[in-house]
């Protein structure tokens, strides 16, 4: 079955901060709306993260991400959880310092990269954005696309 995006309208979107709570200006939405012109641009802070809660359950096997360089994460932890659970590690995730979109695969046993995603079932995901390459802990995403199958 071919992979197709998680994310839809009855998809609930969170977000650590935002930057001068301008959130017209920089706010989550734009981290979905595939504009090249938009972004969600977090507040300053030495952790920032993203929970999307699903209608229903996913399988998810890729993380698109496109972050401004210089305003990127070096670690970037998943994790998720079926509805009523605790929040359990599924990966962690090495992106580039890039504005280039970066996409994780699925783990193949190939050998180590450092940019995978364990397969995993979930209602909720965490993404958590440690080690901004900002001194004061920014993080600017032009995209996030979450990629699987809806169960």
């Amino acid at each position: 079955m071919p992979l197709q995006p998680l994310v839809c309208a009855d998809t609930t979107a969170r977000v650590s901060s935002v930057l001068n709570r301008d959130a017209k200006q920089f706010g989550k939405q734009h981290m979905f709306d595939a504009s090249e012109e938009t972004c969600w641009n977090s507040d300053q802070g030495t952790i920032q993260w993203v929970t999307l809660d699903f209608p229903r359950p996913v399988k998810v096997s890729q993380l698109h991400v496109q972050f401004q360089g210089g305003f990127s994460s070096r670690l970037c932890t998943l994790e998720g959880c079926r509805a009523g659970e605790e929040l359990v590690k599924i990966s962690e995730l090495y992106p580039q310092d890039s504005h280039a979109m970066q996409i994780s695969f699925a783990t193949s046993g190939l050998g180590p990269n450092p940019f995978q995603v364990e397969e995993t079932v979930l209602d909720k995901l965490k993404i958590t954005f440690e080690n901004s390459t900002d001194f004061f802990g920014r993080i600017v995403v032009y995209h996030l696309g979450v990629l699987g199958e809806r169960l």
